[in-house]
């Protein structure tokens, strides 16, 4: 299944991998992988594999959920088709409250006790999603974990989610992304070394150096 997932966003580009021409994240950080798992809505051959994928996680790791919270905005469109699949509640996170009306940040029902899982598309730090669970907590809910479409698995990403005391379940991962690019010839085989470089150390740049040696 991770290899196929992976496979499947490299092949419409949701994921693309470009070490040699880096991308620039928001926060100035220089990227060998750009993800826009927003993609995946658009084709419905991928998106049937993710949103079975992501029905198959939480059927499996959270059998006891009982509402999926989707995150704002990315995991919205990806919760509310697990919810069709499941026949299960659906709501999601705003990244704020509403200044108006009931000045909700939850919408959908939620009651204290229900046991949610989180529906996410991407982990990379983990600070957006902590920031759900910890909304939903606050409202009574128990956070079973998250599911996700792709992690990069950093390590600061990691760190937190332990110490919120979160379980992340994604369908595939940086390290066997990088080795089904690897593959099927998108990248040489030395690149996947200077990707997860990247990924074990995001503010260290030597990887975009290594490639013009």
């Amino acid at each position: 299944m991770e290899e196929k997932i992976a496979r499947a966003l490299l092949s419409i580009g949701a994921v693309v991998v470009r070490p040699d021409e880096p991308f620039t994240w928001a926060s100035g950080i220089k990227s060998p992988i750009y993800c826009d798992n927003r993609l995946t809505l658009t084709s419905p051959k991928v998106r049937g594999e993710i949103e079975n994928g992501l029905a198959n996680l939480v059927h499996e790791k959270f059998p006891e959920c009982e509402v999926l919270m989707g995150t704002s905005t990315a995991g919205i469109a990806h919760a509310a088709i697990v919810g069709h699949i499941m026949d299960l509640p659906m709501g999601y996170v705003r990244s704020g409250a509403k200044d108006h009306g009931k000045k909700n940040q939850i919408e959908g029902k939620l009651e204290a006790g229900d046991k949610v899982v989180v529906v996410e598309d991407l982990i990379s730090t983990g600070g957006s999603v902590l920031e759900v669970v910890d909304v939903l907590r606050d409202a009574g809910a128990e956070v079973l974990g998250i599911v996700s479409i792709f992690t990069y698995g950093m390590k600061k990403g990691l760190v937190r989610l332990d110490q919120a005391h979160v379980i992340n379940h994604s369908l595939t991962n940086l390290d066997v992304l990088t080795k089904v690019a690897a593959i099927d010839g998108m990248i040489p085989e030395q690149d996947i070394a200077r990707i997860l470089k990247f990924r074990d150390n995001p503010s260290d740049e030597s990887w975009i150096r290594e490639g013009k040696e």
